[in-house]
């Protein structure tokens, strides 16, 4: 006779499997985003923009006004830029310390996604919502940049997660105020989208459930004090120091008119930036959520599901209210509510690729718990063909045809030798082609591929691996196994996009440029960029020093210069020729777009380094 199993093993070796999870999500998050935050150098544009800022603050000691090249810069708040001048002051000016704090948002974006999804739905979805957040493209995409969106998205999420603990029976009355906190830091991350999102969630969740009548619980006056003590000081300073004058606005207006108002209706200026086309704006996030978006099915299914038992259900009319009886349904409803109020809000405004990035936790979320839930059910029924499995097939599928393209790329480049400069061998198009932020593997060609066999031969065989052994075993039921083979499997495609990444350094970043100007200038000399300061702003990061803009007053750099203060920087091509002919030395650093302006502007000139198409020119050997 079969010895019986206690509950006390049972429990035992649930425990150990929980335990082996959380060191498996350890090592994904490690692998993948801790490995990342050394290399490649900072990026031009927003990266090592914002990066100077915090590094700007430092050196002057002012933390209300932000200054790039010692010119005010008004734009955003400041709590990112305060926490990177925090790693500066105690690690150093480098790459580690100005990712630091996107890196660890991350890692408490996936504990909170793993906390929240095991309260509500149960410990494998709490696993899995952490391992769909390490995993997701999206959010690796877009945290190879120092944007405040994933520390955004943390203080959102943490909002109204306290919101949300806060409506539960006999809850502490730190919950509210620890929401009103979390708005308050929202709001110095990223202005009032941070106020307008979870307060839009709430007030729709709350208008769906009936508990709009619990008003008197929420704290209202005392939150708002709390809320305003957090977020007022910072702007009323600002205000304060930035005022306005005759001959232009201060800051009150630029940032909450501008930047705010304006910049939703698409009249901001200056006008740098775009509108998706609502077909890309939709159905990129298939891309951002990749592999799990794939799983939508799964999503879908549990929520009809739970939507019926709902409808079904005894007494769910009390009092004119439709009560959600547990913290799983009521999280469900909230996460619907949530993603869509920023992914409608976003569609009206204008927007970039990741600005719903804040939608992406309660999607991952409800992911997760379809997942989970379907796995349960297809165990249980012993069905083999359920919708896992057909996504997961289509996982396979959409594997081996991304696989094969790249094995057609790597074998069209066989015979081609290593270009260590990989933007040599980049298609180029014209500029008004990069809007989007992911618009440069546009520029792939086949002689690239002799630059990136490495990680291209190490995605080629994930891709063909991974989703395909996921797909087998959920064939065979083995649905926990199955999931964690895709999530290791892509955890090591994102380690090969990391090495590439760092192939594609030297044309997205002028690091190296910087580096040849630092080792031939003396203080004495001047620096300049030829057009928009973005093309080389990893320059300022890494000579630390004032860089004279050339036909630059423009984007960014456009409303600090209408102060009367602004550093004399900005240049016309007159005064470059004038500097030209005079005797001091100059560095010009020429990005690839004005090539042909300057070298009829400057005939006489010498070629000091040329890297990815970018030039630094100087008048004199």
């Amino acid at each position: 006779m079969a010895n019986p199993v206690s509950p006390a093993s049972v429990e035992n070796q649930r425990g150990r499997g929980s335990r082996v999870a959380y060191w498996a999500l350890a090592a994904v998050f490690l692998a993948v985003y801790v490995g990342s935050m050394f290399t490649p150098g900072l990026l031009d544009d927003a990266d090592s923009t914002h990066a100077e800022a915090a590094r700007e603050m430092v050196v002057t000691g002012d933390y209300v006004t932000l200054h790039i090249n010692g010119v005010r810069y008004l734009e955003k708040p400041p709590l990112p830029y305060w926490l990177v001048a925090i790693c500066y002051k105690v690690l150093g000016v480098n790459e580690f310390s100005t990712r630091l704090p996107m890196v660890l948002s991350v890692m408490l974006l996936g504990v909170l996604a793993f906390c929240w999804g095991r309260r509500a739905f149960g410990e494998r979805t709490g696993i899995y919502a952490g391992l769909f957040v390490f995993t997701c493209a999206g959010v690796y995409l877009f945290t190879r940049v120092l944007i405040p969106d994933v520390l955004l998205s943390l203080l959102i999420a943490a909002a109204l997660y306290f919101f949300l603990t806060a409506l539960e029976p006999d809850a502490a009355p730190w919950r509210w105020y620890a929401g009103y906190a979390m708005m308050a830091l929202g709001v110095l991350t990223k202005g009032l989208i941070a106020l307008v999102f979870p307060c839009g969630a709430a007030f729709f969740f709350l208008l769906v459930t009936g508990e709009w009548r619990r008003w008197r619980e929420f704290r209202f006056l005392s939150g708002l004090a709390l809320f305003l003590a957090i977020a007022a000081p910072w702007h009323i300073l600002a205000g304060l120091r930035n005022p306005g004058t005759a001959d232009h606005h201060g800051f009150f207006w630029f940032y909450f008119v501008n930047e705010h108002y304006l910049r939703f209706l698409g009249k901001r200026y200056p006008r740098d930036y775009s509108k998706l086309p609502a077909t890309l704006f939709w159905t990129l996030h298939l891309v951002w959520l990749f592999p799990w978006s794939l799983y939508v099915p799964a999503a879908v299914t549990t929520a009809v599901g739970a939507w019926r038992s709902w409808r079904a259900s005894p007494g769910r009319v009390q009092s004119g209210e439709r009560r959600l009886s547990d913290f799983a349904s009521r999280t469900q409803l909230l996460c619907w509510i949530w993603a869509g109020v920023v992914l409608v809000f976003f569609a009206l405004s204008t927007n970039q690729e990741y600005y719903t990035f804040p939608a992406y936790l309660p999607l991952l979320l409800l992911l997760a718990d379809g997942v989970a839930q379907c796995e349960q059910t297809e165990c249980e029924r012993r069905v083999r063909a359920g919708w896992l499995t057909t996504s997961a097939g289509l996982l396979a599928v959409i594997g081996v045809a991304a696989s094969t393209a790249l094995l057609i790329g790597l074998w069209k480049s066989r015979n081609l030798p290593f270009e260590p400069d990989i933007g040599n061998v980049l298609g180029k198009q014209d500029l008004d082609a990069y809007q989007l932020s992911m618009s440069h593997i546009l520029d792939l060609s086949y002689a690239s591929f002799a630059a990136l066999r490495l990680p291209a031969a190490l995605a080629a065989v994930v891709l063909l691996v991974a989703p395909f052994t996921s797909f087998i075993l959920r064939v065979f039921r083995r649905h926990y196994s199955a999931t964690w083979v895709l999530g290791a499997g892509f955890a090591v495609f994102l380690v090969a996009a990391h090495i590439a990444l760092g192939r594609f350094g030297p044309y997205l970043s002028s690091k190296q440029l910087a580096q040849e100007i630092e080792a031939r200038s003396r203080p004495e000399d001047k620096v300049m960029i030829y057009g928009d300061q973005a093309f080389g702003s990893s320059l300022l990061f890494y000579l630390r020093r004032p860089i004279d803009l050339v036909e630059g007053r423009t984007t960014s750099m456009w409303f600090g210069s209408t102060f009367a203060d602004a550093p004399k920087i900005y240049l016309s091509n007159a005064d470059l020729q004038r500097d030209w002919a005079g005797s001091g030395r100059v560095f010009l650093f020429v990005p690839p777009y004005e090539k042909a302006r300057v070298d009829e502007l400057l005939p006489a000139k010498f070629v000091i380094a040329e890297l990815s198409g970018k030039y630094v020119y100087s008048n004199q050997p």
